[in-house]
């Protein structure tokens, strides 16, 4: 059985969103929804199995109930076949989700909200989650009903391997083309995304595209030989990689995106580029960790 997809409910119109798009990705996993509702209480200490609306203010569990039940209700009419549990925690919003991802196949989350899962673009709570969750993280931002292919950000590090074979798999689902983007310069041969043309010497233009060409074309075969339903379309692009891909994003359905997994802080977990992706791209965003060595 698979993992269900659990997506992250606070009842606002951008969570709501959120659970449409998880409830159509359990529709093509074939596997269950799970509706989670994070509760924190800084002042009042809630005993392990009590429910939080015994310490809470009156109306709290209609609240509770309300808001859950719409959700259930949105992810139904996205996905009428997809079998759709609700549960409350009690705990931070963003520790509830990073340990329903053990158990998870996804985890949706909006990026705009009434709470702190809605707060989770504003601060370094998105890239906790994203850096720490054991499964993918989506979140659902940009324009409206996204289309187009689906954008792999690859570098040809094994630490993207996760991510490219992630991506090939929501094309697989979607039944969507794949769009490969590595970008490159010609003074360092990979990646560069500072203000300026790093001052480093510079090599050959062609024999660095033909490497970049060789590096992209590998990390790809392997995926693409298991799912060769799906349509690779491979783009090389010389500049800065943040604006490259942000722009890329207004023409595709979903971006996909790796994080390191490695190193002592939030922030380089994740880095930069997917960062700046998570605030700026223009469709929903997956974040998928490396695997562990």
């Amino acid at each position: 059985m698979v993992d269900p997809v659990v997506a992250g409910v606070d009842g606002s119109p951008s969570s709501l969103e959120a659970v449409e798009v998880a409830a159509r990705e359990a529709g093509l996993r074939g596997t269950g929804l799970r509706l989670v509702h994070a509760f924190g209480w800084p002042s009042v200490h809630v005993p392990p199995g009590v429910p939080p609306w015994r310490h809470g203010p009156p109306g709290l569990r209609e609240m509770v109930d309300g808001t859950l039940a719409g959700a259930e209700r949105r992810a139904r009419a996205a996905a009428p076949r997809v079998e759709v549990a609700r549960e409350v925690v009690v705990g931070e919003p963003v520790t509830v989700l990073e340990i329903e991802s053990r158990t998870a196949s996804l985890v949706v989350i909006g990026s705009r909200g009434l709470s702190a899962f809605g707060s989770l673009l504003l601060g370094s709570t998105a890239v906790h989650l994203a850096a720490h969750a054991r499964c993918p993280v989506l979140v659902v931002r940009g324009r409206p009903d996204p289309t187009g292919p689906v954008l792999l950000a690859t570098d040809g590090s094994p630490a993207a391997r996760g991510a490219v074979e992630f991506a090939f798999a929501e094309a697989s689902l979607r039944g969507a083309d794949l769009v490969a983007l590595h970008v490159w310069t010609t003074r360092t041969g990979r990646a560069y995304d500072g203000p300026a043309d790093p001052p480093f010497v510079t090599y050959d233009e062609d024999h660095l595209r033909d490497e970049e060409e060789r590096v992209l074309a590998g990390a790809l075969s392997g995926p693409a030989r298991a799912h060769p339903d799906v349509a690779v379309h491979r783009r090389l692009v010389r500049g800065r990689v943040r604006p490259t891909l942000i722009d890329a994003s207004a023409r595709a359905q979903l971006v996909v995106v790796g994080a390191r997994g490695r190193g002592g802080f939030t922030g380089l977990l994740l880095g930069s580029v997917s960062q700046a992706v998570l605030h700026h791209a223009q469709c929903p965003v997956a974040v998928v960790r490396s695997r562990p060595a």
